[in-house]
């Protein structure tokens, strides 16, 4: 078991030779890491989108999907395309579209069905008055009550339905698999053209993972021997977010001690002082 010591904490950036903190949700777009995982689930929406068709991202908590939204974004030249995000949580259908008018520059206030319309213009003036592609992402969809979630077939129904003029990305847990099944949300999951997903890493992936977090943050040799990187993979079943949480936390518990590098009992440490 680790001591932590009485004297002041050492940096770990000067303990270990970085640059930044490592393992933060502080990471550019462009300095993401590049693996098949992420290229091939992003390259089928931009395809999708391209095709001015909608698409839906199923992954679990932890694994990556907002970061790879914010990707997609980066992938949408604004010179074509408007994109519109919105993070929802259980909302009504009247506040689901305050939200959406709110991302795509209108005033929230009016009826549901006011709002709707008012939506629906906003989207086509975009498309058609000024020559772009009109994006709405809505990510933690699964928090969306069937019932809202059915008032996408509105949003998306332009002159009679025989116009393809918004792109939906609908970005979720599991659940939202299972809440598009439902019969009276047929007509929704019908218009989706891709169902895109994200899984956790493998052990492999999980070692190129962390040594990438590390290069950037400006690490010249990698501070994990390899039981300590089992370890890590172990605990962590190869989901991102308790990757990041776990390492970062494992090399602060490293520099306290004044280790160069992390082994298991140093992980096993970090792990106990992380929420389970």
């Amino acid at each position: 078991m680790i001591e932590t010591p009485t004297a002041p904490a050492a940096d770990l950036r000067s303990h270990f030779g970085l640059s930044e903190i490592p393992f933060t949700r502080e990471i550019s777009v462009q300095s993401r890491w590049h693996s098949a995982h992420f290229e091939e689930p992003l390259a089928d929406l931009v395809r999708t989108i391209d095709q001015r068709m909608s698409a839906v991202l199923i992954a679990p908590a932890g694994t990556g999907k907002t970061a790879l939204l914010r990707a997609l974004v980066a992938r949408l030249p604004e010179a074509r395309y408007k994109v519109h995000y919105v993070k929802v949580t259980s909302l009504s259908k009247r506040d689901i579209c305050r939200e959406i008018a709110v991302a795509a520059g209108l005033a929230p206030a009016g009826s549901y069905p006011m709002l709707v319309r008012r939506l629906q213009e906003r989207f086509e003036a975009v498309h058609g008055d000024d020559g772009l592609r009109p994006v709405l992402l809505i990510d933690e969809a699964h928090d969306m009550r069937p019932e809202v979630l059915a008032i996408l077939r509105i949003l998306t129904n332009f002159d009679m339905d025989s116009r393809l003029v918004l792109s939906l990305v609908l970005a979720g847990q599991g659940a939202l698999a299972q809440i598009l099944q439902r019969d009276e949300l047929e007509a929704v999951s019908r218009r989706m053209a891709h169902f895109a997903t994200l899984r956790l890493l493998s052990r492999t992936e999980t070692r190129k993972y962390m040594e990438h977090r590390l290069t950037i943050a400006g690490c010249r040799s990698f501070p994990f021997d390899e039981p300590s990187t089992d370890a890590v993979f172990e605990i962590s079943r190869g989901n991102l977010r308790a990757i990041d949480q776990l390492c970062r936390k494992s090399l602060e518990l490293a520099a306290l001690s004044g280790h160069a590098v992390v082994d298991p009992t140093t992980v096993a440490a970090a792990r106990q002082r992380l929420m389970p």
